[in-house]
């Protein structure tokens, strides 16, 4: 009862790697971009557009632990548009010791995971797409292989602007788990993201919800720690089941804010009350469940950076780099074909 995670496999699968979706407060996006980052977290978005496009992200995380993914998503002519992810997760290494404390030497613990994506656009305004994950963990002796699936859809109205889309996430299970006879759950998911770019003003704003199969997301009456108790009596004060409603349902969404001062750059802000609160400190007042970055994009080369807070001294650092190469390509040979038109 006392938390909504560490109860499945592969969490790592949750981890964020985009520096967009980062600075974005981590939820599902829904927004026309060109931004390849996002296509392995809404296979829906994998169009043509994205044809040669490559992404590379990296994630300075908590003390020595690191990780990283690229992504490259190419469209055939009669098989449609796909994107291949490979993420890896190092936590570094342990001293490995026995019963009685003695050390035997280093171990390491990792993670690794492939993502195939497909998508597809059915017309002007909708579009589908889904993901086969291949997952791996492997922590000192033990490993563990596993099978997951993606499966989204997408809405866009061109004339106000508007995405929606609905992700059910992580749909599978370890085939060979660590211990034989204990299967675990991937981090299944269910969630929805709805984004709009105001007619008037260069702002778009995201609305994503997450956990949609799940009401309750943190302690509930007595069973908070954080309660303050009564001088008196010696009794919790219990909020009231208004307050306790009002505060479980703002835990299902992230609010996210994306400044766009000129053509080529987006600045990003966001809130998630969930992480605010289950990293809530009584003693100090902190930034946690706040993010923000930027991301600058100058022919079709594309650099991002965010931060995401979760605590005193606890703030990865999100980097992101990505292209398409057949529009560098057209462009350097555009540029060469100019040059020759000037010395001629």
């Amino acid at each position: 009862m006392a938390q909504i995670g560490g109860n499945n496999a592969y969490n790592f699968m949750d981890y964020k790697f985009s520096a967009r979706l980062a600075g974005l407060g981590g939820g599902l996006i829904a927004g026309h971009y060109n931004d390849p980052s996002l296509l392995s977290y809404n296979p829906s978005l994998i169009t043509p557009k994205f044809h040669t496009s490559l992404s590379v992200n990296a994630v300075d995380y908590f003390n020595n632990v690191g990780y990283a993914s690229t992504l490259y998503s190419h469209t055939f002519n009669k098989i449609g548009s796909y994107a291949l992810e490979v993420r890896y997760v190092g936590y570094g290494d342990f001293v490995r010791t026995d019963e009685a404390g003695y050390e035997q030497g280093d171990f390491s613990c990792h993670d690794a995971g492939i993502t195939l994506g497909w998508g597809r656009p059915l017309d002007s305004c909708f579009s589908i797409g889904a993901n086969l994950k291949l997952m791996f963990s492997g922590y000192e002796s033990y490993s563990s292989f596993g099978l997951a699936v993606d499966v989204a859809g997408s809405y866009y109205n061109e004339k106000n602007n508007i995405t929606l889309t609905l992700l059910v996430k992580n749909f599978g299970s370890e085939l060979k788990p660590f211990v034989p006879g204990q299967h675990h759950w991937a981090p299944f998911d269910i969630q929805f993201a709805f984004s709009q770019r105001l007619k008037f003003l260069p702002v778009r704003y995201h609305i994503s919800l997450h956990s949609l199969y799940k009401w309750k997301m943190g302690y509930v009456g007595e069973e908070d720690p954080l309660l303050e108790k009564d001088v008196l009596t010696g009794k919790p004060k219990l909020l009231s089941k208004f307050n306790q409603g009002v505060n479980n349902f703002f835990r299902h969404i992230t609010f996210g804010l994306e400044i766009m001062p000129a053509k080529s750059i987006s600045l990003f802000l966001s809130y998630n009350h969930n992480k605010n609160r289950e990293m809530y400190i009584p003693q100090k007042k902190t930034m946690a469940g706040f993010s923000y970055g930027f991301l600058i994009d100058i022919k079709s080369v594309q650099f991002g950076f965010s931060r995401a807070h979760y605590a005193v001294g606890a703030t990865p650092n999100y980097f992101t780099l990505s292209l398409n190469i057949n529009e560098l390509s057209k462009a350097s040979a555009l540029k060469k074909q100019k040059k020759l038109e000037r010395m001629n």
